[in-house]
């Protein structure tokens, strides 16, 4: 499979709010450097499997929204918004952020991250 085939297939799977699925597109080795309008965190493989049930846990629906998919060689880069729906509300959508990152695929899977985003 194609790096940008991997991200795609990332994003239009149910990933995020879903530990099994997210496993399946994970390095063993995964990082994720991400700078948001709330600072900076960086996410190993556990803590990203975490982050999913955390998630799964909040929001009924997650959708993405990819605007810009752009690849060269292992690195593919994607704009996107993360739109959800709430425990509280599963039957409202809302945007929840913008984000914009750059993967590399080593394996068939994300590897090493860099994400920025904005919350509403």
């Amino acid at each position: 499979m194609t790096p940008k085939l991997i991200v795609q297939k990332f994003y239009e799977s149910d990933a995020i709010i879903n530990p099994i699925t997210l496993k399946k597109f994970l390095h063993q080795d995964v990082e994720l450097q991400w700078n948001s309008s709330k600072g900076f965190v960086k996410l190993d493989f556990q803590e990203l499997m975490n982050l999913s049930v955390e998630m799964s846990i909040a929001y009924t629906q997650s959708r993405i929204k990819i605007s810009h998919l752009l690849v060269e060689k292992e690195l593919v880069s994607v704009r996107y918004d993360h739109i959800v729906a709430t425990i509280e509300n599963p039957t409202e959508e809302m945007l929840l952020a913008h984000f914009m990152v750059i993967w590399e695929i080593k394996d068939e899977k994300l590897f090493k991250g860099f994400q920025m985003s904005q919350i509403l």
